[in-house]
């Protein structure tokens, strides 16, 4: 009886194991629990209204949330601080912060409308009229001290507002649906356009389309964030990717796969790190290991409905809300795909950290 072959398949027994337990740890390093993300808190909040994008002000830690006809203020741990009225007919959906003129301002959909806010007082400064648009993402240029509409519907441009002086100063037509934005603190802004899979450079001070980009492989861009370091566009696309997208180069530095209904992006640059949060109940974290190099890292679980996030920078905690849904309406002719009702007083945050 031969004994030599023993060792030969110990050996491979042994490669076997190993192979194993590195997939098992692939799988682990990108589980919720094991990530450098876990769950802090989770608060019921309530309330009414619906939600779209929503940011905090790092230097507060203020989380500034659009519910419709009013914007709720919280602290850090989820605590409301106070709520700002903008009237039930505006509908706000996202809100833009400009520090350096010590002002916020949402837009309002279903007004038509932005409206000027101090972010400290919770007091309404004042009201901007954009007739015939459908205001959806917002953002605030700190060069040309304007602030950007983007707008769907009718419009598909954007809408240049001077920040001091609350007054229109032009529009730029897009050719195409705007989704979401991004400045780079150069006096460009960088636009999504969902329906082309394209993306637009906008000069801030001349009001003009500057470049425009095919995203492919990105389709349907939903989500952006911006590493102005390494000038790169963090873009969630509706095809199950995260793409890193080189605005000084025009090029794909690379992609990451994401889940399904992404709807909003954000970058941390204190530790490189890349998030995409999805309707599905999940936010994709990556890590820019290079220029040219981007690792999944953990896959957070959230809350089904979870589409949008905001990131303070500066204490690194990732925000996220969704709600409980009763069964959608039964569709009619003028809204074939009616969004299902929240169950009241199910509006919740969640708050993670490291």
């Amino acid at each position: 009886m031969r004994t030599d072959r023993f060792p030969h398949q110990l050996r491979l027994i042994a490669v076997l194991i190993i192979a194993v337990f590195l997939a098992s740890s692939e799988i682990r390093a990108q589980n919720s629990s094991d990530g450098p993300y876990h769950l802090i808190k989770r608060v019921a909040l309530g309330g009414e209204g619906g939600w779209d994008y929503f940011t905090v002000d790092p230097g507060t830690h203020h989380i500034f949330i659009g519910r419709g006809g009013y914007v709720m203020m919280l602290d850090s741990d989820g605590g409301v601080i106070g709520k700002l009225d903008v009237g039930k007919v505006n509908e706000a959906h996202a809100v833009a912060l400009a520090p350096d003129l010590h002002r916020a301002f949402t837009s309002n959909g279903g007004g038509s409308s932005v409206t000027i806010f101090d972010p400290v007082a919770l007091k309404v400064i004042g009201d901007v009229k954009i007739p015939n648009r459908d205001t959806d993402d917002i953002e605030y240029d700190p060069i040309s001290k304007r602030v950007f509409t983007f707008n769907g519907g009718k419009g598909n441009d954007a809408t240049a507002i001077d920040a001091l002086k609350g007054v229109v100063v032009g529009e730029v037509p897009l050719g195409g649906k705007p989704e979401t934005a991004q400045a780079d603190g150069q006096g460009h802004i960088y636009v999504n356009i969902e329906d082309k899979s394209e993306l637009r450079k906008i000069d801030a001070k001349t009001l003009q389309v500057m470049h425009s980009w095919s995203l492919a492989p990105c389709k349907n861009p939903s989500g952006q964030a911006i590493d102005t370091a390494h000038s790169l566009l963090i873009i969630g696309c509706h095809n199950g990717l995260m793409e890193f997208w080189n605005y000084a180069t025009g090029k794909v530095a690379g992609t990451v796969p994401i889940g399904k209904g992404v709807d909003a992006n954000r970058f941390d640059p204190g530790t490189g790190l890349a998030f995409a949060s999805l309707g599905d109940g999940t936010i994709t974290v990556a890590h820019e290991d290079a220029p040219n190099k981007f690792t999944v890292v953990q896959t957070i679980s959230t809350m089904k409905g979870a589409r949008t996030m905001a990131l303070d920078i500066a204490n690194h905690k990732v925000y996220t809300v969704s709600a409980e849904f009763g069964p959608p309406p039964a569709p009619t002719p003028k809204n074939p795909h009616p969004w299902p009702e929240i169950k009241p007083g199910t509006f919740t945050l969640m708050v993670y950290g490291q």
